[in-house]
């Protein structure tokens, strides 16, 4: 087993893997760029090893320099975390020149899986469904448009390259063919280094449903059961939970025999998720494999009993899969909720600032993994998650009813979060009876904004300090005898 492990990321994702290190007796060291400097990953880890100037492209982005920060401190092996270089395959082969054990697959799964349209020919190779469209990209307008009629409207434009919602356009005529693949290769190019789009059938109001997996070196491929992540916006999750609402047993076992399939056709090691869309009659398509650990993982990690980064810590080392399919049985819901530092009165803007308090809620069956605390200045130069609230209960109403009180009892001030928006949207009909699509947000909260008390009651509560700001305090002892007591300095009080 290694000895010191490199965490090359940042945030909650740093601090998690820090801590089961920890359990492991693993020494970790954390890499910070300057405006990182005072944060909690770097607080927790054994070492810290600053990488300079905040742009991610000098610092978490920067390879050369995490390559030399793994050598000087004598690291055995680096963890991706997710995001940044987490599925950069050119990451992947320059851990390996330099003798460094990569905690991920390898470099050429990474480079097929990471380009959509290859995945899409392994997928199909290995007779896994997949979404009717292209299998190549293509950059001619009027072959994109050709494309587009034959597959049948709405499509869907999607970046060979990307992920996150990023150079993603639905068209839904013709007449918009042309100009949406346009900014949808420019959008790509600038956030991905490349331009390159292809067309798949756009399906309507389809769940999000993927699959976690494990494969080893010795041939061993597992997946440990599904997640739901229906609720996005802009293509993004905020909402994930296990078991799907939509999954019966039977499909469960089929969606997970072709996510194995998957994982054999690719040649995968080491953990990573295949995700499918799932229609409204119970079919389901490949979408994409995610190279990494998943930011969604605690709630496979909460039903299961699994600890998916020790498992990956091992699986790198050379251990065989200490588990076997067998033995993954799911018992109860899990919900999980990300926390941003994000306005969502304001379409969800980043929201960064110093964080003048927090309190996390407690309690049975609550989890929070979390890389802020109070005091810490939430940079604007990242992405802005700050936690994850997760909560395990015996059955999907009560996790629910957990993870509502849970929101309601985290406290965070001087950013705005979506904590208040998450509330409602649990509370809401359709999320409690368990009708969760893609298009959930933009259905039910498209135009969503507070209720107007929340704001009488912030005006409120700076009247009543405003006004406690400016009581008397009484004099000691009106006696004279000089005696000082908590009684005597609390002001106007009485029982």
């Amino acid at each position: 087993m290694f000895k010191k492990l490199l965490i090359a990321n940042r945030g909650e994702i740093a601090v998690r893997i820090i801590r089961t290190c920890r359990e492991m007796g693993i020494s970790t060291i954390a890499v910070y760029s300057e405006v990182d400097r005072e944060a909690l990953h770097v607080l927790e880890a054994d070492k810290a090893v600053c990488l300079g100037d905040p742009d991610p492209a000098a610092s978490y982005l920067d390879i050369d320099k995490i390559i030399v920060a793994a050598l000087e401190t004598e690291t055995e092996a680096i963890h991706p975390g997710y995001g940044f270089l987490a599925e950069n395959p050119d990451f992947a082969a320059r851990c390996q020149e330099a003798g460094l054990v990569f905690i991920g697959p390898p470099a050429r799964v990474i480079q097929n899986l990471g380009d959509k349209t290859i995945a899409r020919q392994i997928m199909e190779s290995g007779g896994v469904p997949i979404i009717p469209g292209m299998t190549l990209t293509e950059a001619d307008p009027d072959k994109l448009a050709r494309c587009a009629g034959e597959i049948g409207y709405p499509v869907l434009i999607k970046a060979a390259a990307g992920g996150g919602g990023k150079g993603m356009r639905v068209v839904t005529s013709p007449g918009e063919i042309m100009s949406a693949c346009e900014s949808a290769s420019s959008e790509a190019a600038a956030a991905f280094g490349n331009g390159a789009i292809y067309i798949e059938k756009f399906l309507t109001r389809p769940r999000h449903v993927e699959f976690q997996i494990l494969a080893d070196s010795h041939g061993n491929y597992i997946h440990l059961l599904e997640r739901e992540c229906s609720i996005q916006r802009r293509y993004q999750k905020v909402i994930e939970e296990t078991p799907s609402p939509a999954m019966t047993l039977n499909l469960r076992n089929e969606m997970g025999e072709a996510a194995v399939a998957v994982a054999k056709a690719s040649g995968y090691i080491n953990a990573g998720t295949v995700e499918f869309l799932l229609d409204q009659d119970g079919n389901y398509y490949f979408l994409e494999v995610n190279t990494r650990l998943q930011v969604e993982h605690p709630i496979t990690e909460m039903i299961t009993g699994v600890d998916l980064v020790k498992l990956q810590i091992e699986i790198a080392a050379g251990h065989p899969l200490s588990i076997s399919q067998e033995e993954i049985q799911g018992r109860g819901h899990a919900i999980e909720c990300r926390i941003y530092a994000e306005d969502p009165e304001n379409g969800f803007f980043p929201s960064p600032g110093k964080i003048l308090f927090m309190q996390e809620p407690k309690g049975p069956g609550i989890r929070n993994d979390c890389g802020v605390y109070t005091g810490f200045q939430v940079p604007v130069e990242y992405d802005p998650i700050l936690s994850k609230l997760i909560v395990h209960a015996e059955n999907r109403d009560m996790a629910i009813r957990r993870m509502i009180r849970a929101l309601e009892n985290y406290v965070i001030l001087g950013v705005k979060t979506p904590v208040p928006f998450l509330i409602e949207v649990l509370k809401s009909p359709a999320f409690q009876a368990g009708d969760t699509f893609t298009d959930f947000i933009p259905t039910h909260f498209k135009d969503w904004q507070p209720e107007a008390v929340d704001s009488d009651i912030a005006r409120i509560a700076y009247i009543v300090d405003d006004l406690a700001s400016n009581r008397r305090i009484k004099t000691p002892d009106p006696s004279g005898s000089g005696f000082v007591s908590p009684w005597t300095t609390l002001g106007n009080w009485r029982i």
